[in-house]
């Protein structure tokens, strides 16, 4: 008997991680510090959860196609809208807006790279490298919202942004490069 791809745990974690974006944007967007610890303490746990879902779903053999889906997109949801409202409340400077930009261009491009190989023969694994960008970005992320909160980690934030923006740039370009031959119409159809 097939289970109900909703009812297990490591989906119900992936929807919950989703769920949780509102509040958080609401929070950060509040502009009060108190909220915003609240909103650091709710990313923290919303992006443990990805860490935790693929660990049960592993550990109790719960696979689905709509984890596979789901899993991926709200990892990109949890940074574009977070991102989104750390540039609406000033949280990033100019100069920040240039990992932030890669950041948000490769995860579309990527995307979309993705879902129009989808019905070829091409498949782009998502690498080791790949899945430690996604950790980077979600601590560059939290180091910028508890700048907010403690004033002085500047550079550390800074600094954590842009090699989160550099680490998705290089696994944006390898994915590009893997699907090159492909696109450029030299690789096999």
């Amino acid at each position: 008997m097939t289970r109900n791809p909703l009812t297990l745990v490591p989906n119900i974690i992936t929807i919950a991680r989703v769920a949780a974006i509102i509040p958080i944007v609401w929070l950060v967007m509040s502009g009060d510090i108190t909220l915003r610890i609240i909103a650091l303490v709710l990313f923290v746990l919303a992006a443990a959860s990805d860490w935790v879902d693929g660990y049960l779903a592993r550990a109790w053999n719960q696979y689905s196609d709509l984890g596979r889906m789901l899993d991926p997109i709200a990892d990109k949801l949890l940074v574009g809208i977070l991102v989104a409202a750390l540039a609406w409340d000033g949280s990033f400077s100019g100069w920040d807006m240039i990992p932030v930009s890669s950041i948000l261009f490769r995860e579309f491009f990527i995307s979309g790279l993705r879902e129009f190989l989808g019905n070829t023969a091409i498949v782009l694994p998502v690498s080791k490298l790949a899945k430690w960008k996604t950790t980077i970005q979600l601590v560059a992320l939290a180091v910028v919202l508890l700048e907010g909160i403690i004033p002085g980690l500047r550079l550390v934030s800074d600094l954590m942004l842009w090699a989160a923006g550099l680490i998705t740039l290089w696994t944006g370009w390898n994915y590009l490069r893997a699907s090159w031959p492909h696109l450029s119409g030299i690789g096999p159809k």
